[in-house]
């Protein structure tokens, strides 16, 4: 495991050191590991999205072609 530094303002450096029975440094793994977590989650997904932006797009292209071919077809019969 590699180690980080941190640096914050004294003032919360003094109220860390008040509640004494937090293990802080096991807090902050925790919160960055959920965060990485979260944040590859979200790049997966999006990934994945991109991936069905293509089928997303012919199907509205095939549905608008649809629309117009019944759109020619009423006009065809006087319904429109």
């Amino acid at each position: 495991m590699v180690s980080i530094t941190l640096a914050i303002p004294e003032n919360i450096k003094k109220q860390m050191e008040h509640f004494q029975e937090v293990n802080w440094s096991g807090f902050v793994r925790k919160a960055i590991i959920q965060k990485t977590e979260e944040l590859a989650w979200k790049e997966n997904l999006l990934k994945e999205l991109k991936k069905e932006e293509e089928t997303r797009d012919w199907a509205v292209k095939l549905q608008h072609a649809d629309r117009q071919g019944r759109l020619e077809v009423l006009k065809k019969k006087g319904l429109i």
